[in-house]
């Protein structure tokens, strides 16, 4: 199964085509338009992703979309199956992936219905599993520049284009949860830490996407203001209800543009797509071959 992706991933690369991943986040389960869609199901080693993946067309650009919470939402933020998400991507010849979720904001000027390109994650999960690697093959990829900024400033122009108020950047706090944060909590994350946004779903969802070697952005979209506000209180869940909506309804309008924007590729100038060049530590002759066969399509290049 393997040298079948290997092929598709190089070939992706050499050739100039991409295939753009979408995993979508609350109220965000399908792409408007896609032509010759399918439902597949793509088995992995580290287990079922969260649903079946849609395949299609947009615009002429192979699209796979992924359900992050599944249809009808029954994936809570620390039972995502992240690892087999990015590794199903991967085994279908996903070169660029877009995350898609609804957040809170720690800034005034960031309000709700604004979507934020996140260029910076600070992680607070711990209940999650967050590498392919471990005992029998060890590796280390940087995520100092988690974002791959090529793609995060399509989305920028994509967002912009669509007529949302975009910022360009922001760091994104990611929380356990499935609760939200106390007001204290929230105060921390905004005044000391200096986070942006706060969400419960886009770690370990980078780091899994920088160990498989794809170019991954992430377009946080704000329902609403995080506890520290003064008016958090005062919100109605109808009034977030209304702005998921809204937002649900332009990140379907930016996904529609992104296959212009991205039709053309070429190896990545960020380094995104050789994550892995140097990162594996395990002596050759020391390798587990059952931890290898799992991670055939993630690192199989390198392996």
């Amino acid at each position: 199964m393997f040298h079948a992706i290997f092929d598709t991933v190089k070939g992706c690369q050499m050739m100039g085509q991409a295939k753009i991943g979408i995993i979508g986040g609350s109220g965000v389960y399908d792409i408007d338009g896609l032509e010759n869609a399918a439902w597949v199901t793509v088995e992995t080693p580290w287990g079922a992703p969260s649903d079946a993946l849609l395949t299609g067309r947009l615009d002429g650009v192979e699209m796979v979309f992924l359900p992050r919470h599944g249809r009808g939402h029954v994936h809570s933020p620390s039972t995502v199956p992240y690892r087999a998400n990015i590794d199903a991507l991967k085994r279908l010849g996903v070169t660029d992936v877009i995350a898609v979720s609804a957040c809170g904001s720690f800034r005034e000027d960031m309000a709700p219905g604004d979507f934020v390109m996140v260029d910076q994650f600070i992680d607070r999960t711990f209940a999650r599993e967050k590498s392919f690697f471990g005992t029998g093959c060890v590796a280390h990829v940087s995520v100092a520049h988690p974002v791959c900024e090529r793609l995060r400033q399509a989305c920028l122009a994509a967002g912009r284009a669509q007529g949302v108020t975009c910022h360009d950047g922001g760091t994104y706090l990611a929380m356990e949860g499935p609760q939200f944060s106390t007001v204290a909590e929230s105060k921390m994350y905004r005044d000391s830490w200096g986070a942006d946004v706060i969400g419960m779903t886009n770690m370990p969802e980078a780091k899994l996407a920088r160990e498989a070697e794809l170019c991954y952005a992430s377009v946080a979209m704000i329902t609403d203001f995080d506890s520290w506000h003064p008016d958090h209180g005062a919100v109605q869940i109808s009034d977030i209800i209304a702005t998921l909506g809204a937002n649900s309804a332009n990140a379907r309008g930016l996904v529609a543009r992104l296959p212009a924007m991205l039709r053309a590729r070429d190896v990545c100038a960020h380094g995104c797509d050789h994550a892995l060049e140097h990162a594996i530590m395990t002596a050759p002759d020391k390798r587990d071959p059952a931890v290898l066969a799992k991670l055939d399509a993630v690192a199989g290049r390198v392996l």
